[in-house]
C-alpha cells in the first residue's frame, strides 16, 4: 500500500470488540482496509467479507471517525485479498471502494 502512496495511519485498530485491519490516507481520503488471506482451496479471501463483516468494519471506521475527528474529508471501505499457493509467490490484489454504506 505505501508503493501505491498510501500512508498507513492505524493497523489492527480497536473499538472493543470491533477491529479496523488497516487504516490509510490516500491524500484527502481516509481508506478503513479489511485484509483476508487464504492458503489455497477454492475460496476467494474476499469471499469471507460477509454482509456482517461489512457492518462491523462500518462500525468500527465511524468509532475511528469520531476518535480521529481532524483526519480526512472523504472516506472509503478498501479490501485486500492475500492468496498463498502451494509452490508460488502469495498474490495480494487491492481492491479500492470494495463495499459502500449499509448494505440492502
Amino acid at each position: 500500500m505505501r508503493s501505491h502512496g498510501l500512508e498507513i495511519l492505524d493497523r489492527n485498530w480497536r473499538a472493543g470488540h470491533r477491529e479496523l485491519d488497516i487504516v490509510a490516507l490516500d491524500g484527502r481520503v481516509v481508506a478503513f482496509v479489511e485484509v483476508k488471506t487464504r492458503r489455497g482451496g477454492p475460496q476467494h479471501p474476499l469471499e469471507a467479507i460477509t454482509r456482517a463483516k461489512r457492518r462491523e468494519v462500518r462500525r468500527a471506521a465511524a468509532s475511528w471517525i469520531r476518535a480521529h475527528p481532524r483526519v480526512g474529508v472523504e472516506f472509503r471501505f478498501d479490501a485486500v485479498a492475500v492468496r498463498f499457493e502451494e509452490g508460488r509467490q502469495p498474490t495480494v490484489e487491492h481492491i479500492r471502494d470494495a463495499f459502500f454504506g449499509e448494505d440492502t
